[in-house]
């Protein structure tokens, strides 16, 4: 094998059982609650009339931010697209946690979910992807 070929390959790096199964159970409460906001998004806005109004959102954002936030969750729950949805997942809950920035709410208790979501997701990730823990080791 050549040395170009070496470079651009993974190391190889074992998953312990427990891990693994960690890194689901994290991966699989971030996706249902990813999952439950999005479909509520769709289905309930007027549940969530109050928080927008007071975030400076419009009501009828709850018609693009839903299918977004769906489409965010399954891009997650795919093993092969997993990587992309934790990027978008992230992105998703930085703009969530800079909307209650913005309007003073620091340290607000959505802002502190949206926080620990965010952490969730990358901790989900990092526990059952070698890929990710060969880019972000922890130990050497």
């Amino acid at each position: 094998m050549s040395e170009t070929m070496k470079l651009h390959q993974a190391p190889e790096t074992m998953i312990l059982p427990r891990a693994l199964w960690a890194g689901r159970i994290i991966s699989t409460f971030v996706v249902l609650a990813l999952l439950a906001d999005g479909l509520i998004q769709l289905l309930a806005p007027a549940q969530i009339a109050n928080m927008l109004q007071e975030t400076g959102f419009a009501l009828e954002l709850t018609r693009v931010v839903g299918p977004i936030l769906l489409a965010c969750a399954i891009l997650y729950a795919i093993p092969a697209t997993s990587v992309l949805g934790a990027i978008l997942v992230t992105g998703f809950l930085g703009g969530a946690i800079c909307a209650h920035v913005r309007v003073g709410e620091l340290g607000s208790p959505p802002e502190i979910i949206c926080l620990l979501l965010g952490a969730m997701t990358w901790a989900g990730l990092y526990a059952r992807d070698s890929r990710i823990r060969a880019l972000l080791p922890l130990v050497r």
